[in-house]
């Protein structure tokens, strides 16, 4: 790592901003709250559960449908700075969307060291691919895909939309919207801090996997939100997507999740009349009240 400083703040400054483990010191607790309630929902959900999309064992979805079929789907992308989460630990905001008429696909894929992050970008567009040639199956409806990640995987959703999927045949907007919470966009960041010991970024993996570098396609809007309670440089992150995605032509709302950190902003889309579920549930045209 650097020892030099970075956007204005001190070396060791950089760690409190960039790495959400050091700013919310609770986060085992938070984290331990989420796993029980995600928990809950796997036992008592109707769902298909790791299912795949491809040959790694973890490259698996699990698939919540909706209440009626031929609605909307969600696919959502956990983070955990491509080092650590799972799928299991992080559906605990399903029912919001299964009640009010959209299926929900949660994400599984491959963690650093093991593969790159280049590996993992590929691995969620095929994901993605999956989804839409296969999901009728499941009583969804490939014509209004959305897609939404946190953290690692906000950044995961911004390379979605970089993506021209008509080169694969697909589709140009398939992608009908997308929502993302708290990514992480500045790769050359990830280089300074103790996080690159496990997600082995380079130069040039940072720049083939660098949002600034490969800006989103203007194929759907997008929701780019953030915790008002996460330091400054997480939450300048954000701001420098959102700008990013209005200069590329994207219709944008920019969301700061009042008194939020990194790891409640799964509380409050797990939370029906938040913010941030609201403006997800308007965003797929669906009803607000169940």
């Amino acid at each position: 790592m650097s020892k030099t400083g970075y956007r204005g703040f001190r070396q060791e400054e950089l760690e409190y901003q960039y790495n959400p483990r050091e700013s919310v010191p609770e986060y085992p607790q938070l984290a331990k709250k989420r796993a029980e309630q995600a928990r809950r929902v796997r036992e008592s959900a109707k769902s298909w559960l790791g299912v795949p999309y491809g040959r790694s064992p973890r490259e698996k979805l699990d698939i919540y449908p909706a209440d009626q079929p031929g609605g909307p789907v969600l696919i959502y992308i956990h983070g955990g700075y491509w080092r650590s989460g799972n799928k299991e630990d992080n559906c605990n905001f399903v029912p919001v969307f299964t009640t009010r008429g959209a299926s929900v696909a949660l994400l599984e894929y491959d963690l650093c060291p093991t593969v790159t992050v280049s590996d993992i970008v590929r691995q969620t567009r095929s994901a993605i691919t999956w989804v839409y040639r296969s999901i009728l199956r499941y009583s969804g409806n490939p014509s209004k895909i959305y897609l939404s990640g946190h953290s690692a995987g906000g950044h995961l959703t911004a390379m979605a939309l970089a993506h021209d999927w008509a080169s694969e045949g697909l589709p140009g907007d398939l992608i009908k919207g997308a929502v993302a919470t708290s990514g992480v966009y500045d790769l050359d960041m990830v280089m300074r801090i103790s996080v690159q010991e496990q997600v082995k970024l380079t130069p040039e993996l940072a720049k083939e996997n660098s949002p600034f570098e490969h800006p989103p396609l203007p194929m759907c809007p997008v929701i780019v939100a953030v915790g008002g309670a996460e330091p400054q440089g997480w939450q300048q992150m954000s701001e420098d997507f959102f700008k990013l995605c209005k200069q590329r032509g994207l219709g944008c709302e920019y969301l700061i999740i009042p008194g939020a950190n990194h790891y409640t902003m799964s509380e409050h889309l797990a939370d029906a009349e938040s913010p941030l579920a609201q403006a997800m549930l308007r965003q797929m045209n669906l009803h607000l009240a169940r």
